[in-house]
């Protein structure tokens, strides 16, 4: 599925709106895991390059702009700015979190990885780095000082973002290490609202 910008058309009836491509293509794997065509359900994701540029993806896909049903993921620790700019696009006005997810949009705990390594566990999500390769580089991470004795979970969530791609290309196979019975609560909402 492209990724999307604010300058494309939209034939889209309901979009996502993520941060980055880690968590598109973690929604894509899961959407995939459930049975769903997103491209057939006339659902995107749109992969906003970052929770500072919420305010113009909502201007141009909300009740302002092309009206379509929206959904979307967030970290917990941008939860202000994104109620913000929902409340100035004209989502409502001093929104709670469940608020915001009867609107559509899902708070991650830390990130998407956090959410994903907790579902797992950290065995699961070493057998994930270790098909990839990755789990010498992770053992030599967890012998970091600063690493050292740390739980695996937290070590793992960091060593996520210790190389650049290393989220792109390790989001969908978390997510298709995951046990459906156990989806983060999150990642399930957002989907089951579109």
């Amino acid at each position: 599925m492209e990724t999307m910008s604010a300058s494309h058309n939209l034939s889209a009836r309901s979009v996502i709106l993520v941060e980055g491509i880690s968590d598109q293509l973690a929604l894509e794997a899961l959407a995939r895991r459930r049975g769903r065509d997103l491209p057939a359900e006339q659902v995107s994701i749109v992969a906003m390059r970052g929770v500072t540029n919420i305010a113009k993806f909502l201007e141009q896909f909300g009740p302002r702009g092309a009206g379509v049903n929206l959904a979307g993921l967030y970290d917990v620790g941008e939860e202000a700015g994104f109620q913000r700019a929902l409340e100035r696009a004209g989502f409502g006005d001093n929104l709670t979190r469940p608020e915001m997810e009867r609107l559509g949009f899902y708070a991650c705990i830390a990130d998407l990885e956090d959410e994903l390594i907790r579902s797992l566990g950290a065995a699961a999500v070493e057998r994930v780095l270790e098909s990839r390769g990755e789990l010498g580089a992770f053992r030599t991470f967890q012998g970091q000082p600063e690493w050292r004795g740390r739980p695996a979970e937290e070590q793992l969530g960091r060593f996520m973002g210790t190389r650049g791609g290393r989220k792109i290309q390790t989001a969908a196979r978390l997510v298709e290490a995951l046990d459906l019975a156990n989806v983060p609560r999150p990642l399930d909402g957002v989907l089951a609202h579109v």
